[in-house]
């Protein structure tokens, strides 16, 4: 059993990471802290193996907090969960140590992919005093799963819509909305933003209620689906 730590300042993002974590076996949640501070006290505080770390916290960057524990000589994991897509920050996390990089928006099937990954690079590392090149390149080099944000949208859909809407979902999905809510809120067409809705829930990343009244068309509401 692999101990974790969750460092996520939005409570709603850090909720969905804990379901995400409670539905892949292995790994016992320690707790959850929302700054860097607190996660400075769980790791002196608690045994821990692995770390999901977001890089945007408030007047604070992850990587500082990767550079603390490598300075440290604090042997725990780190895997990165962060909506920053600079080349120049992928490359630091790797370079201090980061066993893998998730960008939000990501999957369950992603997600349980990396932490699956982690599991038997781990165990397969503990189990043996030395490890043979076929199973360090089975790692090192294959088993990736390609994150969805790099996968190709539907003709006439842009990846930036797409992350635009979709951040904002995830921050504030619990309730269900309709597509003209959302479209009046973020100030885009209500056509629009249905497109990428009607996207997301058929990657099962959104729930889908329709509502039938007595008069007029059933009105199609959407929810954060739940893991």
């Amino acid at each position: 059993m692999f101990d974790v730590l969750i460092v996520e300042d939005d409570p709603m993002v850090s909720h969905v990471n804990t379901k995400f974590l409670k539905k892949v076996p292995g790994f016992n949640l320690v707790g959850a802290a929302a700054n860097l501070a607190e996660a400075r006290e769980y790791v002196q505080k608690k045994k821990i193996n692995l770390i999901l770390l977001d890089l945007f916290l408030p007047k604070e960057n992850g990587i500082d907090f990767l550079k603390w524990l490598r300075s440290q000589e604090i042997h725990i994991d780190v895997i990165l969960i962060t909506a920053d897509k600079r080349s120049e920050s992928v490359q630091e996390a790797f370079r201090y140590g980061a066993v893998d990089y998730l960008i939000k928006p990501f999957t369950f099937e992603r997600f349980k992919d990396a932490m699956q990954q982690y599991k038997e690079w781990a165990e397969s590392l503990q189990n043996s005093i030395f490890i043979e090149q076929e199973a360090l390149d089975r790692y090192v080099l294959t088993g990736r799963a390609e994150d969805e944000t790099d996968k190709p949208l539907e003709k006439g859909l842009s990846k930036y819509t797409y992350q635009r809407i979709w951040d904002h979902i995830a921050h504030n999905g619990e309730e269900y909305f309709t597509a003209d809510e959302l479209a009046e809120y973020l100030g885009m067409a209500r056509a629009s933003v249905r497109k990428y809705l009607d996207v997301m829930e058929r990657e099962e990343k959104l729930e889908l209620l329709i509502e039938y009244g007595k008069v007029g068309r059933p009105q199609h509401k959407f929810k954060l689906k739940e893991f």
